[in-house]
């Protein structure tokens, strides 16, 4: 082996040991991060057993400690008289800051060792993150399907005050099923936006998302589907299903239906036809002329109207606008409640049009459907995508009649809302396009920032 291999050898030992000794530094120095309440509780505790010293003192009348502090001082006058004060007194002040700071260091190991949830992070990363994300503002979110999970992907990193208020009236697949032999509300979008906000998106996740292939009655069903229908069946209710799940997948923030009734939908069409079932409206090929839901005026959820009442900031969409956006805003409560608020509102408009929907609208008719629906202006701005989807995509779109949405700026303007244009597109390599989660949650909390001003 050459004198030139041991060299290197121990050049890489020397600076991967000068690497771990600089992170452990800038670990220690984030302990004293402003906000992390450690400090003040350690200076509790040192003023506590101060004081308990104090008054264990005054109760005994000081004689033993007064003796125990002769005998501390006399000994350490004999040590100053073999050691001078000068040399003996930086060597004991040194020792003592050595044995507290080994002592803490273990101490704070042996916690970070039982209590951190993730082994490659460390516990003052974790704890500021948390930090962090409670002191966010507190945001509404209202909407369903695909389009809503995908957004409280991006936006539960950014705060963990999050109440995503979710549609009912699915009737379609494994939640219609449901609904139809259980006579629960459908749980497929609360479903989805409860694996969104868990806090480690892993195995318990995954799990809530199995969907069976197989299996008599099983198949097409989700076990989070299964799970919440067994949660309402036991506990009474959907909303306290939802809350007991939220706890096991420790979500950041809380998921709430709009209300509690069993609401289905129905839309008039262009040519007089009148189509019941939020999955029956969009395969039915028409122009929407007219849209409500039975009963008509549903109760709000108390909690859901408690939320959007405190929230900072409200967040509607994406998705579908006539079966997964504006089915939440029939319920009358939450469109006044969100109208009587003075917090930040914003739409997220599709990036697509959706064939027997909202095949052929543009933004402004987006935003008169909202309008129409509620009777008034609910929010302040328009979020739209700008950059076209690739070549690719728009052919594998039109095959099925879908279209980018035309952004018609002047009738926007109009119609008094503020656009807010930006590249938040996903596009995969099938041509598929979606709203990228991360972006979108940039590009939302950036206008929040100059909105809330």
């Amino acid at each position: 082996m050459s004198i030139g291999f041991i060299r290197q050898a121990l050049n890489s030992l020397q600076q991967q040991s000068r690497r771990r000794t600089s992170h452990r530094v800038s670990q220690w120095f984030k302990w004293l991060s402003p906000g992390l309440a450690i400090k003040r509780w350690l200076l509790i505790s040192v003023g506590g057993v101060l004081l308990g010293f104090l008054g264990l003192a005054i109760w005994i009348r000081l004689t033993p400690i007064f003796w125990a502090i002769e005998l501390i001082r006399n000994f350490l006058s004999r040590i100053t008289d073999i050691v001078p004060y000068y040399i003996s007194g930086p060597v004991v002040l040194l020792f003592g800051l050595l044995l507290l700071v080994w002592g803490q260091t273990r101490t704070v190991s042996s916690i970070t060792e039982v209590i951190r949830p993730n082994p490659d992070q460390e516990l003052v990363d974790v704890l500021l993150a948390h930090r962090r994300l409670y002191r966010g503002p507190k945001i509404v979110v209202i909407g369903g399907g695909t389009g809503l999970s995908n957004l409280l992907r991006g936006l539960k990193t950014y705060s963990a005050n999050i109440t995503a208020i979710v549609t009912v009236a699915d009737d379609g697949g494994s939640s219609g099923r449901l609904r139809q032999e259980f006579g629960v509300l459908p749980p497929g979008d609360i479903r989805n936006c409860l694996a969104a906000l868990a806090d480690e998106e892993k195995l318990l996740t995954e799990l809530f998302q199995y969907r069976f292939s197989v299996g008599d009655g099983l198949s097409g069903h989700s076990f989070g589907n299964l799970f919440l229908t067994a949660l309402s069946e036991i506990t009474g209710d959907l909303e306290r299903a939802v809350a007991a799940s939220s706890k096991v997948l420790a979500i950041r923030g809380q998921v709430l239906p709009a209300t509690l009734s069993d609401v289905r939908l129905w839309a008039k069409l262009a040519d007089g036809r009148r189509i019941e079932g939020e999955s029956s409206i969009s395969k039915a090929g028409g122009s929407i002329v007219d849209f409500g839901c039975t009963p008509a005026n549903p109760p709000a959820l108390p909690a859901a109207i408690k939320a959007i009442k405190e929230a900072d900031y409200i967040i509607m969409g994406p998705g579908s606008l006539y079966t997964s956006v504006i089915p939440n805003l029939l319920v009358p409560e939450i469109a006044d409640a969100i109208a009587a608020t003075n917090a930040p509102r914003i739409y997220i408009c599709n990036i697509m049009t959706q064939p027997g929907e909202t095949q052929g609208y543009s933004v402004a008719e987006h935003i008169r459907a909202i309008d129409k629906a509620c009777g008034r202006a609910l929010f302040n701005a328009v979020l739209v995508h700008k950059k076209s989807p690739s070549a690719r995509a728009l052919i594998r779109y039109s095959q099925s009649k879908s279209h980018p949405v035309f952004l018609d700026r002047e009738d926007v303007t109009k119609l008094g809302r503020r656009i807010v244009l930006a590249n938040v597109m996903h596009e995969d390599d099938d041509g598929c396009v979606r709203h990228d989660s991360e972006k979108l949650a940039k590009v939302l909390f950036r206008w929040y920032s100059g909105a809330k001003v």
